[in-house]
């Protein structure tokens, strides 16, 4: 190791030639704010020097082009672009995205410790790094079933994983409040390492005390006062621009040259479409530039900032004696990738990969087993009809949130019915961790199928089965064909399955690289189109709706859930 730094110290003089030298590019610095035409000197994969006439065994010259550190996502879970770890890095990367920090708790919620550890050992052999942090909230919540139960004990197991900073995103803010004796066992747990937070509009007295526990960060903001607030706490307030939620038009304005250091972008829940078409973190950067934000303060919120919340201290600069994650740009306004260094590995050239799979082929490697789920019929999504009016979630179009709405619902001999005019239709969701025989059944509005069904298995938080339709034969043979894939999404009509989308790994992730993916998906979400579904993003909206922590009215396992109240609520409603 001596003889090694003496090497580097060499190189760092010019005495020796580096391996590897990046000619004449604008080295952005996200210590100064200063751009300046300057070589670039990596040795062993670090970077040994930034000035003139370095010289090297590999010289490549980049005059006109910015070199920047690798981009740093400091909150995103994987499971939601449906992609392994592996076929991640290879999407990711592309975009100049050199290091992410995920929170699996999508998979803990099915598979527990063995999700997570399948997690950290699909991701360990490629070039691209993926710290994790340790769920706090599994199960989410006690208004459904999960697959999966990790108590204090539990995440004990993972406390010493060199690649677990700390843990993740603490959505039980009430427990912290009220002083649960598990969750603060929990935060106890990890006092030495990072806590990340999760608390939407928390103010005032109750923010005070959630950020004493000594919780750190915030990536649910959505407002300036609220995001100002949580600045002045002390916290790193993630600023969030993913598939469901998009913040930055709001928050971007609060950054200023003042407090710059407490921010820092991510992604939170980014799909593979929008990976395809969009990018990532690259994405954000060239948005927050276009909304005023100063270039080199844009691209430090996306590496300096989060390497030091998360002490990263390798990374997240262009600067001599750290890790050489850089990624070339043929220019700041496009940020436009052109190359992209791992280590000094280059890992993207001309904006296509090099060196680096598309990630392991899981397909071929996880041979998929039917979900558990206790024998079903399409007489088991009959619901009673009362004369009341019912309880009716009402979709509300690009956003998580829905709403109750009561109506008068159709009735067939003494069964309710389905009501295509008036849009609505039969939801439910089928237990499928444990058997249980456990189903929950609604109504819900704003799907607009005139036919058929649609299922998937990829339903926040617990990820049960969630389906949708217009009879309970279309509905029954929906979940089953998610049931024998494995998990996955479907779209039947009548007898016949339109189109499908395997899932293999944990009912939530496919081992097919990014573009086959995104075809399969561009393929079933036109099957739902056909069956006149006018959402944009139909199974993305029918995942949200039994998640039980986002207001108004949701669908789980056990039953119709009142998110306000907390509780599960009959589904007709008595004046």
């Amino acid at each position: 190791m001596i003889e090694k730094l003496k090497k580097r110290i060499r190189a760092a003089r010019n005495e020796i030639p580096a391996d590897l030298v990046l000619k004449k590019g604008r080295v952005v610095n996200v210590f100064t704010g200063a751009i300046n035409e300057k070589d670039v000197a990596i040795w062993d994969g670090v970077i040994v020097g930034i000035g003139p006439d370095y010289q090297g065994k590999e010289e490549k010259d980049i005059e006109g082009k910015w070199v920047i550190p690798g981009l740093i996502d400091a909150h995103i879970h994987i499971e939601s672009s449906m992609l392994v770890p592996s076929c991640l890095a290879a999407a990711l990367v592309v975009h100049g995205t050199t290091t992410i920090v995920a929170d699996p708790h999508e998979i803990a919620n099915v598979m527990g410790l063995e999700g997570i550890r399948f997690m950290i050992r699909d991701s360990q052999d490629v070039p691209f790094d993926i710290f994790f942090m340790a769920p706090s909230c599994v199960p989410a919540t006690h208004l459904e079933t999960a697959g999966a139960y990790l108590g204090p004990s539990d995440l004990l197991k993972l406390n010493d994983e060199p690649r677990i900073l700390g843990l993740a995103e603490m959505m039980n803010f009430p427990g912290v409040l009220s002083g649960d004796q598990k969750v603060l066992e929990k935060i106890d747990l990890f006092k030495n390492k990072i806590l990340d937070g999760h608390c939407p509009s928390l103010s005032g007295n109750d923010l005070q005390a959630y950020v004493t526990a000594g919780i750190r960060s915030d990536h649910e903001t959505t407002v300036l006062a609220e995001g100002l607030e949580k600045v002045e706490a002390g916290m790193m307030l993630m600023i969030r621009e993913g598939t469901s939620a998009k913040n930055l038009d709001e928050l971007v304005p609060l950054v200023n040259r003042g407090n710059a250091r407490r921010f820092c972008f991510v992604s939170d829940d980014l799909h593979p479409e929008d990976i395809q078409k969009r990018g990532h973190l690259n994405y954000m950067i060239k948005k927050a530039i276009q909304l005023g934000l100063d270039p080199v303060t844009a691209i430090q919120l996306a590496t300096l900032n989060p390497a030091e919340y998360f002490g990263l201290k390798d990374r997240g600069a262009v600067a001599p004696g750290l890790r050489a994650d850089l990624a070339v740009l043929n220019d700041l306004e496009s940020f436009e990738v052109n190359s992209v260094y791992q280590e000094g590995r280059m890992v993207v050239d001309k904006g296509s990969l090099v060196n680096l799979s598309n990630g392991q082929d899981m397909a071929t490697l996880v041979k998929p087993e039917p979900l558990n789920i206790s024998p079903l019929s399409p007489e088991s999504f009959r619901v009673p009809y009362s004369e009341d009016k019912a309880k009716v979630i009402e979709v509300v179009p690009g956003q998580l949130i829905t709403h109750m709405r009561f109506e008068k619902i159709k009735s067939d001999n003494g069964h309710v019915m389905t009501d295509t005019e008036s849009d609505i239709l039969k939801l439910c969701v089928v237990e499928r961790h444990r058997a249980t025989g456990h189903l929950g059944l609604g109504l819900v509005t704003g799907f607009g199928l005139k036919r058929g069904a649609m299922a998937t298995s990829v339903a926040h938080d617990s990820h049960n089965v969630i389906a949708v339709g217009v009879t309970d034969e279309e509905i029954y043979r929906a979940v089953e064909a998610v049931r024998i894939m494995g998990g996955g999404l479907s779209v039947v009509k009548d007898n016949e399955i339109l189109a499908k989308v395997p899932l293999e790994i944990a009912g939530l992730m496919s081992g097919e690289p990014l573009e086959t993916l995104v075809q399969k998906l561009r393929e079933i979400k036109k099957a739902a189109a056909g069956l006149g579904c006018a959402l944009e993003e139909p199974f993305m909206a029918l995942s949200f709706l039994a998640l039980p922590v986002i207001p108004e009215l949701k669908l789980t396992d056990m039953g119709l859930v009142d998110v306000n109240k907390f509780e599960i609520v009959p589904l007709f409603h008595k004046d």
